[in-house]
């Protein structure tokens, strides 16, 4: 018997179950990798806003994450939502002393609808301890700005101007999303930057014009790290996780979820 992809997710839960873990969990089963979790907080959450965090402690969270490494075999694990600098050091610490083969950072620290998720004092953790260890790291425009302490790209030389402060935290791959910049300035292309650590590419896509966004960066970092469990090679688990990623959010309206920013449809190949 073949071994069975097995994908983790370390992450904030949403209880409105568009992004955070839930999203995580649902873009694991549609590409066809096993999803396990480790919650780092809990979210009072829907499609509207943020209406409360409560979070888990670092013990807690380094107990979960004993619990799924000493007994899965994962081979691909992904890092979302971490609030305080504490789990980011518990977090830091079980990566290095498990080692999964792929780690993909999504450097969570504002939700759609603007609300502020990352605490202030943990971002120079996450710069300094966790970045450096993985495999990826795929902030958007607003979050690459505070990583690098600099004013949000206004174009795409300014993106470009980025990716090698990006690099230069450690990572061994950046995908930088660029759909803000398209959305502010009303473009017909979504253009993101993956830098393989070797050679700069220039990932497009069609923007699609909808207010159902709700989770797009989860998704797009869990789908990145339900293929790499399945051993797709980095640079094609990225252009297929971007692949997936604008077909979900192409069918998000087929969805009438919530009153706000809806979710984007995680099963659209296989619901009808």
């Amino acid at each position: 018997m073949s071994s069975t992809p097995i994908a983790l997710t370390i992450a904030g839960s949403d209880s409105g179950g568009g992004a955070g873990i839930q999203a995580d969990l649902k873009t694991f089963s549609a590409l066809g990798a096993y999803g396990c979790s480790v919650i780092t907080a809990l979210t009072a959450q829907n499609t509207v806003g943020v209406q409360g965090i409560f979070d888990v402690s670092p013990a807690f969270v380094r107990e979960q994450l004993d619990s799924v490494f000493s007994d899965l075999n994962i081979s691909a694990a992904k890092v979302g939502m971490l609030s305080q600098p504490e789990v980011i050091d518990a977090v830091a610490r079980a990566v290095s002393d498990y080692q999964p083969k792929y780690l993909v950072v999504d450097p969570v620290m504002v939700a759609t609808s603007g609300d502020v998720l990352l605490q202030e004092a943990a971002i120079d953790n996450l710069r300094r301890k966790l970045i450096p260890k993985a495999t990826l790291i795929t902030p958007n425009l607003p979050e690459a700005a505070v990583l690098l302490n600099c004013p949000r790209p206004e174009s795409l030389a300014d993106m470009i101007a980025m990716i090698d402060p990006l690099m230069a935290l450690g990572a061994s791959a950046v995908l930088l999303k660029g759909g803000h910049l398209a959305s502010d300035r009303g473009n017909n292309q979504a253009v993101d930057l993956f830098h393989d650590g070797n050679t700069l590419h220039q990932l497009e896509s069609p923007w699609i014009e909808t207010r159902n966004t709700h989770g797009t960066g989860c998704t797009l970092s869990s789908a990145v790290t339900a293929l790499l469990a399945r051993d797709y090679p980095l640079i094609d688990a990225v252009r297929s996780a971007k692949e997936y990623i604008a077909g979900a959010i192409g069918h998000a309206d087929q969805l009438n979820i919530g009153s706000g920013h809806g979710p984007v449809h995680h099963f659209y190949r296989t619901w009808s």
